[in-house]
């Protein structure tokens, strides 16, 4: 990886989190090699800032998708019917020993 894998063309914006990842490292790489003059070493700096936010955005991004299904999952445990299996209510529902007496 060169020092133009960190001065890509392409957006932060439209890097996925892998590329994001990896120019950032490469920018560490870079900056703690030193010898770089003040100006570059300032634009990588910058650089590094958007892709470590880019990179949180992925991984928030990420994060909010398993909370969705973990909390769909628990909407559907919540809403399955309880039964004590094969379509039988569960114990204690309906059963005659609940059953209120009825008038004779």
């Amino acid at each position: 990886m060169g020092h133009d894998q960190t001065d890509s063309t392409t957006p932060i914006s439209q890097l996925g989190y892998e590329e994001c990842r990896d120019q950032l490292i490469e920018v560490v790489r870079l900056l703690e090699q030193g010898g770089l003059d003040l100006e570059t070493s300032l634009k990588l700096w910058e650089r590094g800032e958007k892709l470590a936010r880019r990179c949180e955005e992925h991984l928030a991004g990420a994060r909010q998708r398993i909370e969705d299904v973990l909390a769909a999952e628990d909407t559907e445990d919540a809403s399955a019917p309880r039964s004590g299996g094969a379509g039988m209510p569960a114990p204690g529902i309906g059963s005659p020993a609940n059953t209120p007496p009825q008038p004779a």
